[in-house]
């Protein structure tokens, strides 16, 4: 029997707690990136509070299922990473909870969250998107504020171009107008100047008043009568001061909803299905209609033929058969074009006719398409949540790290995949080009295996994704090290053996020169020794056993000069000097392939002039140290 224990309480708040407040963080960004992208629709629209209070609105709502997905991976990822952080998982671990009971609380959150997110994407998702959508066309369609700049061509005002040099931002004055005016092609354009003017819109908002002073209209007096004539006359008006009436409509009209009929996206889970057989019914009806159309006009022509051809088959038989290319040839040039012209605007016509059809088609094929992927999309969304939890949680114990550092890396990388996946399965799948099942199981199809193999690893500890082993790694592989850092101990329990471990370095040390002038390690190494006639080599691992051993016992001195000293000894590599490998068949197998051959032979190389220069640090140090030993004695 499913009991609420007090553990499952804990978590459960610290996940509520983060969830709200990375759901909103979520939303904010989804919004902004949709903002960004239509921000010119925005820009100098002179909008309402009213119309982008209801614009914001929407778009958060629409915004919703998107967010709860990252809100889940990220509050996930950083809960149990910080109770990782805090070894809290730790204790719970040694309680003999499991990592997959704790979970058990926030998969059934995660279930109604999922069932939520499906639900809204059903109910309010639709009316949402169709809202917004209604929103963007009307906001599209209207007349952008009126704000001519100083310097340019201003466009704004329907049939008309203004040029203003200068304005004066205090009086509304214009300085400098000039004005191209159309009324139906550029040739009837009335070119207008004038010294200064004021622009003024009407109380309705229906019309601009424009108030020119000091001017001149040019404008051509072109009419039908005298359209193929080559002298048009033109008429020239100076003015003191003129009004010009301009059509500019700055209200706001909100465009009409039976646009967005065939949007998949402003529908529910039923209306889809209803429509879908709607859309079925009606462009396989039209593909059947082609279909009988065609037959009757290829098929048929095609039998009467072959019916005309048997009854003359014996005629034929006993005649030459014509040659189409030798008659073709005997025509007249004047002829054959005649006829290429007609077999060719025949081909024409049946090509653009089948264009047409093609085109109808592939519009029905596409619609219905689209409402496969959306009826798929409400399933996925709402399964995404689930499978962010199973990628977040187990990654959050696995990397023990809280607060909003590496848990907001990682949750972006993986919601970047995410996307990326799922958005090139829904445009390869709306294109066509794969099917829809395919387009949209994509995704699911990578994460779920990843969030069951992550999940497998955390809840075996497994060191895969610990980061400091894999820092370790590259560090070797690189060649890169790191300095000691030992400290002075508050409470020793056991002193130093002092004289022992001077004469130990002093061994090291003769050692170390004896082991330097055989080897001769600033020469480089030997290509035929290192990878076919390897011989081993383990001094170097012998004598850095010992000096960690004296380091180790060393460590334990209140001296500061020998703990200064100590901490200057260097972090041996004690085989990377010797051979590539540990196996002899991967020596060979290195050498004989010359890119990688020629690699691990510098880095040998490498790793023997470091270790030269190691060794002459630590016989330096040694000599340090030991005098200050028998000083110290």
């Amino acid at each position: 029997m499913f009991r609420i224990k007090k553990l499952d309480i804990f978590i459960t708040k610290q996940f509520l707690l983060l969830f709200a407040g990375t759901f909103f963080i979520s939303l904010f960004v989804l919004m902004m990136q949709f903002l960004w992208k239509y921000v010119d629709t925005l820009i100098g629209k002179g909008l309402s509070i009213e119309v982008l209070a209801q614009f914001f609105w929407y778009m958060a709502l629409m915004m919703v299922p998107q967010a709860l997905p990252l809100a889940i991976l990220l509050s996930s990822l950083i809960s149990y990473g910080n109770l990782g952080e805090s070894s809290e998982l730790t204790a719970i671990k040694a309680s003999g909870i499991s990592l997959i009971q704790s979970f058990r609380s926030l998969i059934v959150l995660s279930v109604i969250i999922a069932a939520i997110s499906f639900v809204f994407q059903d109910k309010v998702g639709p009316v949402s998107q169709q809202k917004l959508g209604q929103l963007m066309i009307s906001m599209k369609q209207k007349s952008p504020e009126l704000e001519i700049p100083e310097g340019i061509f201003y466009d704004g005002i329907p049939q008309t171009n203004i040029y203003v040099q200068k304005k004066n931002l205090e009086t509304g004055r214009l300085y400098g107008i000039m004005i191209y005016k159309m009324t139906n092609s550029f040739e009837d354009a009335a070119i207008i100047l004038a010294d200064s003017g004021m622009l003024q819109s009407t109380a309705e908002k229906k019309h601009l008043l424009l108030n020119l002073w000091s001017g001149e209209w040019f404008e051509n007096m072109r009419s039908q009568e005298l359209a193929n004539s080559a002298s048009v006359p033109y008429r020239r008006e100076t003015f003191a001061h003129k009004t010009i009436v301009l059509d500019f409509d700055g209200d706001f009209n909100m465009a009409d909803a039976a646009g967005f009929s065939l949007d998949a996206r402003t529908k529910s889970l039923h209306q889809i299905s209803h429509d879908m057989d709607s859309l079925k019914l009606v462009y396989d009806s039209l593909g059947k209609a082609y279909y009988d159309n065609a037959k009757i006009a290829y098929y048929s022509q095609e039998r009467e033929l072959n019916a005309a051809e048997k009854q003359r088959s014996a005629t034929l038989q006993e005649k030459q058969k014509v040659n189409i290319d030798t008659l073709y040839q005997r025509l007249r040039p004047e002829v054959r074009r005649n006829v290429a012209n007609i077999a060719l605007g025949k081909i024409q016509s049946e090509m653009s006719d089948l264009e047409f059809k093609s085109m109808i088609t592939s519009d029905g094929d596409r619609l219905i398409r689209e409402h496969e992927i959306e009826r798929i999309n409400k399933f996925t969304m709402a399964l995404s949540c689930l499978i962010f939890f199973f990628i977040g949680a187990p990654l959050g114990a696995i990397i023990r790290k809280g607060g909003l550092g590496v848990p907001i890396i990682v949750s972006v990388l993986v919601f970047i995949i995410y996307y990326i996946l799922d958005n090139t399965g829904y445009r390869m799948a709306r294109i066509g080009s794969w099917a829809v099942w395919f387009g949209k199981g994509l995704s699911p199809a990578v994460l779920i295996p990843t969030a069951i193999f992550i999940t497998y690893k955390a809840n075996n500890d497994s060191v895969v994704f610990n980061v400091d082993a894999w820092r370790n790694i590259i560090m070797k592989a690189l060649g890169l090290r790191t300095k000691r850092h030992i400290a002075s101990k508050e409470v020793i329990i056991n002193d130093p053996d002092y004289l022992r471990d001077a004469q130990l370095l002093s061994d090291i040390t003769d050692e170390i020169t004896s082991y330097s002038r055989e080897h001769n390690l600033k020469s480089p190494p030997g290509i035929v020794k290192v990878f076919f006639k390897y011989k081993p080599d383990n001094e170097i691992e012998r004598i850095n056993e010992k000096l960690e051993t004296v380091i180790e016992d060393l460590a334990n001195t209140k001296d500061r000069v020998i703990l200064s000293g100590i901490n200057n000894y260097p972090v041996l590599a004690v085989k990377a000097h010797t051979r590539p490998f540990e196996y002899k068949w991967l020596n060979i197998a290195s050498a004989i392939i010359v890119p990688v051959g020629t690699f691990f032979y510098f880095r040998m190389w490498r790793f023997r002039l470091r270790l030269y220069r190691d060794l002459k640090t630590i016989r330096q140090t040694n000599s340090v140290i030991i005098k200050r030993i028998y000083k110290y004695n």
